[in-house]
């Protein structure tokens, strides 16, 4: 049979994260700061199994899917590689301005992402690297992540898992 595949989906209660950010827009615009309770949805698929009929061993994937949330929980989002913002950290606090916008936030609470942008295309897709290296060894050819910032708000990136 040719052109089956295996397809597992999972969107547990706990894979999520709380965190406060602002979007960039197209214009010059950006977002208010704000907040979302993040949910976030992985699919693996894959056209074989392993030798116990598996596609992933799902205890450690989980516990990687836990571990990504929990990095971004809690936190203000900052994307760090965007030219429209001025970023400065000293003296245990980090500063960022846009536009006619300053913003001063402890330096323990911030993230800063290697990121553009702090949309939720983009929050998927850095998802989606965190995780393609816990399905190493695994027969998942494909990965799928999904972040979810309101109900019926979703952002999906997926591509192949490399060889």
């Amino acid at each position: 049979m040719s052109g089956h595949r295996f397809r597992l989906v999972l969107e547990k209660e706990d894979f999520k994260f709380a965190a406060a950010h602002f979007t960039l827009l197209g214009g010059g615009q950006a977002e208010p700061l704000h907040g979302h309770n993040y949910r976030v949805r992985v699919e693996i698929a894959g056209s074989t199994l392993d030798e116990d009929g598996l596609l992933v061993e799902l205890a450690p994937f989980k516990a990687a899917i836990r571990a990504a949330c929990a990095s971004l929980d809690d936190r203000i989002l900052l994307p760090e590689r965007s030219p429209r913002l001025s970023v400065r950290e000293s003296a245990g606090s980090i500063s960022v301005s846009y536009e006619d916008r300053a913003y001063r936030f402890p330096a323990s609470e911030v993230l800063r992402l290697p990121l553009i942008n702090s949309s939720i295309e983009l929050l998927a897709e850095l998802l989606w690297r965190r995780l393609a290296p816990a399905l190493v060894g695994s027969p998942a050819r494909f990965l799928s992540v999904g972040v979810e910032e309101a109900a019926g708000q979703l952002a999906i990136f997926e591509s192949a898992l490399p060889d």
